[in-house]
């Protein structure tokens, strides 16, 4: 299940993310707030923890990105 969930990011990542896939050749600038990016986070978040606690740490990620917050560098706990 963890490898399915990690190609499935993949995938996305290479192809509707804003931010690397090709609609960033439309955008034309980074849009999220955090480094490294929310589906970045969430592919070592679940490659280091598995599916679930890396699913839950991703979840909390994505609640916090909302037009208040800074934003910045975000480490994934050990």
């Amino acid at each position: 299940m963890k490898k399915i969930i990690l190609k499935l990011i993949k995938i996305y990542q290479k192809t509707l993310s804003r931010d690397t896939g090709w609609l960033s050749y439309i955008y034309g600038e980074r849009t999220c707030r955090f480094y490294p990016t929310c589906s970045e986070y969430t592919h070592q978040a679940i490659g280091k923890f598995g599916v679930l606690r890396g699913g839950l740490l991703s979840f909390r990620r994505v609640i916090r990105c909302h037009p208040w917050s800074k934003g910045g560098v975000d480490k994934i706990p050990d």
